[in-house]
């Protein structure tokens, strides 16, 4: 009787942990203390494993049961060796009796009597479901015949979910983003200026064994081409230099490193952006003052320790608020009820442009989600109009892909009376997700034009 490789052992003891807690997979991938004993090639197998099957968890179940006899029904530790290994077979290419095998003996570890269903339910998929995908994916390369129903077999991503983004974005762009599902996200990281040179940061970079390249036209930021060591190398606790993505990055260029002007922060979250706009602004000479505003007051603690740590404790403020306060004359911080030379709302969204980071959120989204979010999104911008000075920037921004929560919404603020006063200038078209590409995003730049 054999035994399921190493790596394979782990990613289903995470992946039962995710289902359990229900939590965020890359989280607990990072803390999970078994990772930390497998070599870089075992650890980049489970992240894909498991990564991969929460992205596509509602087409693999169909899968797996519809080659259920009757209304049998799988022990959730089953299910979850059975997913990984169906997950296997459909994007990987693990030889198929290499596949099979391991997932049977997967099954065995958990429950020894499942094992010859396993192993019937895994031959079925790799019979009938493989050769499905691959005729799939052979329509997906020509864009005349390609069908949504191609695109969800190919990405594994819900038809529904397909659908909006075609209709909001074309079918090509949807079919890159349907492509670049199976792929890792790529991870930038940009030098905190505020502590270090672009020099010195390249350095620490190199001799961590992260693999920096320089990304042309942009200082000081770096694509890593073996990011595995990131977390150890210690770069980001010390925020010598900050993790962000590429889209995120131009976001948080939009604004303005004029020393006078005052920005106005909505949704700093974990001041990512926080930290990219001083940077830029050490960069041009001198920092700007910035107010922050976030909702969750955990967030609003790691704001403050990460701007501690970057010497910013003069220039950066933090906020535990509701964004929709913001429209209030009274009740607010006397810091915040005044206007500001830039305010950047980074509003929360749906986060499809970054499913390939946050892969849980493919099969929790709903419909509804994206209308209630919306309508929240909406009610932020009219309150973030309120404190806007006369020539400002107010600037939108959303890690999402769906024109729903993107130009719908700065179009029905304009509509408004609050957007009235504002002028949509240099539209900014959606970056869509693509294979070796940036996550996608949203911005608009809103300029304020009387009083």
């Amino acid at each position: 009787m054999g035994k399921a490789a190493p790596a394979r052992t782990v990613a289903l003891k995470v992946l039962g942990e995710v289902r359990r807690r229900d939590g965020r997979a890359r989280e607990i991938l990072r803390n999970d203390s078994l990772m930390k004993g497998l070599d870089g090639r075992d650890r980049a197998l489970v992240m894909r494993l498991v990564l991969g099957v929460v992205a596509s968890m509602g087409l693999i179940d169909s899968f797996i049961d519809s080659h259920l006899k009757g209304r049998a029904k799988l022990e959730p530790k089953v299910r979850d060796a059975l997913r990984l290994s169906t997950f296997e077979l459909l994007f990987l290419s693990t030889p198929s009796a290499v596949a099979v095998s391991e997932g049977v003996e997967l099954v065995r570890s958990v429950r020894p009597k499942a094992a010859s269903l396993a192993n019937a339910v895994l031959r079925k998929v790799a019979e009938v479901d493989v050769p499905l995908r691959k005729a799939a994916l052979a329509r997906v390369s020509d864009e005349e015949s390609c069908e949504v129903a191609d695109l969800a077999l190919v990405s594994g991503y819900p038809a529904w979910l397909l659908e909006r983004i075609c209709a909001g974005r074309g079918k090509e762009a949807c079919r890159d983003f349907a492509l670049s599902a199976t792929e890792a996200a790529p991870v930038w990281v940009a030098a905190n200026r505020c502590l270090v040179t672009d020099e010195e940061a390249f350095a620490e970079l190199k001799e961590s064994g992260l693999g920096p390249v320089a990304v042309e036209g942009l200082d000081g930021v770096y694509l890593l081409t073996r990011p595995a060591g990131l977390a150890a190398a210690g770069l980001v606790e010390s925020c010598h230099i900050i993790v962000s993505d590429l889209a995120a990055q131009r976001v948080a260029g939009f604004v303005g490193t004029e020393p006078r002007g005052r920005v106005l922060e909505i949704g700093q979250g974990r001041a990512t952006k926080t930290l990219l706009i001083e940077s830029n602004a050490a960069r041009a000479g001198q920092l700007v003052r910035l107010y922050g505003v976030e909702t969750e007051p955990f967030k609003v603690r790691l704001a403050k320790r990460r701007v501690k740590t970057s010497g910013l404790g003069s220039h950066v403020f933090c906020f535990a608020l509701d964004g929709r306060d913001l429209s209030k004359s009274e009740g607010l911080p006397r810091e915040l009820a005044a206007t500001f030379e830039t305010v950047l709302l980074d509003a929360p969204c749906t986060g499809t442009g970054t499913l390939r980071r946050h892969p849980e959120i493919s099969w929790r989204l709903t419909s509804e989600d994206v209308q209630s979010l919306a309508a929240l999104q909406l009610e932020l911008l009219r309150a973030a109009a309120a404190r806007v000075a006369v020539g400002g920037t107010l600037i939108y921004a959303t890690c999402s892909v769906l024109r729903e929560e993107d130009e719908d919404v700065v179009e029905a603020f304009l509509a408004s009376e609050e957007g009235s006063r504002f002028v949509w200038v240099d539209p900014e078209a959606p970056g869509m997700p693509a294979i070796e590409g940036p996550d996608g995003h949203f911005c608009a730049r809103l300029i304020r034009r009387d009083a």
